[in-house]
């Protein structure tokens, strides 16, 4: 492949051209959120139409790796802020859990499509990077405990997504991920009521493993607040 601005050779990965450094693929599948060569009419990792617009804005907000300012973009009907260096994603509360909805409707209809990712091992050499909107150091989650991708979560405004991280999350979705997920969840509820009856009857304190306090608050899916629930009704009844 060529760049079109250059014409200096590129591989089909590439996202920007080595010689003149124009983009040259971006995220605008607005099915599977994945990036595309520039000119592309339809998706190469889902065979979707291709759907993106860059929308004029006032807001000044940094990238948490480059700190470049972010660019709106509508993806589909989604709206999301890019970084137009490292291709990184930030999408605000509202926007992931319509994106996490529909894709969870898909999944229903249209069925598992593909296998759960397999663990290939988390990144060792890495830093906490600030939240775009307050600037307080996110926390790194693996999405939905057992997705193996690791997304950067600032609780009250957002979660930040490397490149190619949402598309690899909309994978694991239609998947049927979540419902692994939830599955997961319920089994270690279920261990801990027994645990905590196993504790009555001996008249002994359950104990409290390291990091169970925010087991379920780091899961940054939606799903936390529902296993909190859960947790409520199971042990403090």
């Amino acid at each position: 492949m060529n760049c079109p601005t250059c014409g200096a050779p590129v591989s089909s990965d590439a996202t920007q051209c080595e010689h003149c450094g124009s983009r040259l693929a971006v995220v605008a599948c607005p099915s599977c959120f994945g990036m595309v060569f520039a000119g592309a009419k339809f998706c190469s990792h889902c065979g979707a139409a291709i759907s993106r617009t860059e929308v004029p804005t006032n807001i000044k907000e940094l990238c948490p790796r480059c700190r470049l300012n972010l660019e709106a973009v509508l993806i589909g009907k989604t709206n999301l802020l890019e970084c137009p260096k490292c291709q990184g994603i930030w999408a605000d509360t509202d926007s992931l859990q319509k994106i996490y909805a529909d894709r969870e409707e898909q999944a229903a209809v249209l069925g598992t499509a593909a296998p759960l990712p397999q663990e290939t091992g988390f990144e060792t050499n890495f830093h906490y990077v600030p939240c775009p909107v307050c600037n307080k150091l996110m926390n790194r989650v693996n999405f939905a405990h057992c997705s193996h991708v690791i997304v950067d979560v600032c609780r009250e405004h957002g979660t930040w997504f490397d490149k190619d991280e949402l598309r690899r999350i909309v994978e694991f979705i239609r998947a049927g991920g979540l419902d692994q997920a939830r599955a997961e969840e319920i089994y270690e509820l279920e261990r801990k009521r027994e645990e905590l009856r196993t504790a009555q009857i001996s008249g002994a304190s359950m104990p409290m493993s390291s990091g169970s306090s925010n087991y379920y608050g780091d899961v940054g899916t939606g799903l936390a607040s529902a296993a909190g629930h859960l947790i409520e009704g199971l042990f403090f009844k």
